[in-house]
């Protein structure tokens, strides 16, 4: 019975997947969106079965489907474990994916390829699904390695646009450079270990079986995975560029499936990065640096799906910052309120897109809470959440990484701190500039301004409202979500906090440092009713923040330019070279046959002749000799 609900909850997305392929075209885009759709609720549906199990006390659930690899002692089984973790993941990726697909239904209803569209999403949750219940690294990686494969498809989705195409490239690449570190520490765990299945190598740690220098490596090398998946420092200008996908692939990336997965990978081995503390301070720094130089970026940014790209890329800095002083609860917390928050946001980005018919840059909007009133509302909720005010869920779980950092690092509480100011700021400009004061659009524009439809609104109001009492999973000294994953960390020293003078004073700092935020945003936009100059008028710091600092420059001055360059010293100088050596020989050998073909003339008479030369030669030689 488990083993067939398990094989539906990891095989319901990837039936949808077939049948948009082989028959989404024929039976027509309504189908095809329903099917989608629910081949994706199936799989929450048995998530939730299993989910009220495990949190009612049943012990988590592993079976080993075939023994994949036997190497002497060392095996590998294609096995899924649905624990506490895997589980907890399990319910908003395949939430917040279902709700994604009902999104789509309506949002890419006038696409031509409509039944691919769905046959993408419905493989993509298939690949999470895969990563997040992988009872190995393997098996893991079998799902790490999809959701790349299906982000580039989805990314450069609409591919007849070269820019789209590119920024396709750019992710999968991007990846593989991270995904090479993964492999390495999976190489260097299983040479330690002699398995590479969570459970038996969280046991090994246990009974003290570790060499502390090689688990130093693979920490490291597993971190730089998860740089590439989780968009971190140097590692994250694929994110941004991922806007090129339609807004539900925005929302189903950035919020709840891929770059999310780096931070799974590394709450699920806790036991291997809590022996490296070198490595975790690497980890704190890096998350701490992310969070606060993506915000910068985000601060003057002006496509509206941009500057929620550079939030995703900030609030995963904060996430790796808890990771690296241990508190992989808090990450983990915070993980769940972005998704609420982050894939409303996303989504509710894409329904003012929708209303503009395309039209992506805030200078153009304006006036829209009047038209467009769930969609404000709900962008509302969920910008109060990632600003960090109470009671919104973003309230809770940012505090948590805050306060943590305070008692680690004060230095890194500021850095965090001050990314956290500018991310009030930011969200509040994008709220203010596409809401507030009178439409800066066309006049075409604005005679077909309207609400989104239904089902673009209705998953726009379960995640607002998720946004909004998701912080309640985790209350300051009540915490169901410490108690619920205890069986995950069993060493955690972060399970509560003794609450006291300074961590009140630290609460009312982070909101005071949310309210400053949201309140230079109102003087400037609302009051001082400015509105971003045009690319051409941008000059100074803002210049060099609105051009990412020029990241992607650097990136293309020091390595794509000298990888183009060796590589058409190959392609013109090297390559013929080596075909003219080639085809030399096949010339010197050609010559000579075209020689000894004269010889062949069809005289009788000269081949005796030489028949006859031949003989003398053999008896003067047998003779002679």
């Amino acid at each position: 019975m488990e083993t067939s609900l398990i094989l539906i909850l990891l095989l319901a997305p990837f039936v949808g997947f077939l049948f948009n392929v082989f028959f989404g075209k024929s039976v027509g885009k309504g189908v095809s969106g329903i099917v989608g759709t629910l081949a994706v609720v199936v799989s929450f549906l048995v998530t939730l079965y299993f989910f009220l199990q495990v949190s009612g006390g049943a012990e988590p659930i592993k079976v080993s489907l075939f023994e994949w690899i036997k190497l002497g002692r060392f095996t590998v089984d294609f096995a899924i474990l649905l624990d506490q973790l895997s589980l907890l993941w399990l319910m908003f990726v395949t939430g917040i994916g279902a709700l994604i697909h009902v999104y789509s239904i309506s949002y890419m209803h006038d696409d031509e390829n409509f039944h691919k569209f769905f046959a993408y999403l419905n493989l993509f949750i298939f690949f999470m699904i895969t990563l997040v219940t992988g009872s190995n690294l393997l098996v893991m990686f079998i799902g790490w390695e999809g959701v790349g494969l299906c982000s580039y498809l989805l990314i450069g989705f609409w591919y007849k646009n070269q820019d789209y195409n590119d920024a396709a490239k750019k992710a999968f690449i991007m990846n593989r450079i991270g995904d090479l570190g993964f492999l390495v520490g999976i190489f260097i765990l299983g040479s330690v270990f002699t398995t590479i299945d969570f459970g038996e190598m969280q046991a090994a740690v246990m009974a003290g079986n570790t060499e502390s220098y090689w688990i130093g490596a693979a920490a490291l090398a597993l971190f730089i995975g998860a740089c590439g998946k989780s968009a971190q420092l140097p590692l994250y200008t694929w994110l941004p560029d991922a806007m090129a996908g339609p807004t539900p692939v925005s929302a189903l990336i950035h919020a709840a499936t891929m770059v999310t997965a780096g931070i799974f990978m590394v709450t699920r081995l806790n036991f291997v990065f809590d022996l490296a503390p070198q490595v975790q301070n690497i980890i704190a720094i890096v998350g701490a640096v992310t969070a606060l130089v993506a915000a910068t970026i985000g601060l003057v940014q002006n496509d509206i799906k941009k500057v929620l790209a550079y939030s995703t890329v900030s609030q995963l800095g904060l996430m790796f910052l808890a990771l690296g002083l241990g508190a992989y609860e808090i990450a983990v917390f915070h993980v769940i309120t972005h998704a609420f928050f982050k894939a409303c946001l996303f989504l509710g980005s894409g329904s003012v897109i929708h209303a503009l018919h395309g039209e992506q840059d805030m200078r153009r909007m304006g006036g829209l809470k009047s038209v467009m009133k769930i969609t404000f509302i709900t962008f509302l909720i969920s910008s109060l959440a990632i600003a960090g005010i109470p009671p919104f869920s973003g309230f809770f779980s940012k505090d948590e990484i805050l306060m943590t950092a305070f008692h680690h690092n004060i230095g890194l509480w500021a850095i965090a701190s001050l990314a956290s100011i500018m991310t009030a700021f930011y969200m509040f400009r994008l709220l203010y500039l596409t809401f507030f004061k009178s439409f800066r659009g066309t006049d075409e524009q604005k005679k077909h301004l309207h609400e989104s439809p239904g089902l673009i609104t209705f998953p726009l109001i379960v995640l607002a409202i998720l946004a909004a009492v998701g912080g309640v999973i985790s209350l300051p000294g009540n915490s169901w979500l410490s108690h619920y994953l205890a069986p995950i960390f069993p060493n955690a020293e972060h399970t509560a906090h003794a609450f006291g003078t300074t961590e009140y004073m630290l609460m009312g700092l982070a909101v005071a440092g949310g309210l400053i935020g949201i309140g230079i945003a109102y003087a400037k936009y609302i009051r001082g009713a400015q509105v971003p100059p045009e690319d051409a008028q941008i000059e100074g710091v803002t210049k060099v923040l609105y051009n990412k600092y020029y990241v992607d420059e650097i990136y293309e001055y020091l390595i794509v330019k000298p990888l183009n360059a060796l590589s058409l010293l190959f392609k013109n100088t090297l390559e013929p070279a080596l075909s003219g050596l080639v085809y030399g020989f096949g010339k010197v050998t050609n010559a000579i046959g075209t020689q000894g073909k004269l010889l062949h003339n069809g005289n009788v008479g000269l081949y005796l002749f030489v028949f006859v030369l031949g003989i003398c030669g053999i008896l003067t030689y047998l003779f002679l000799g």
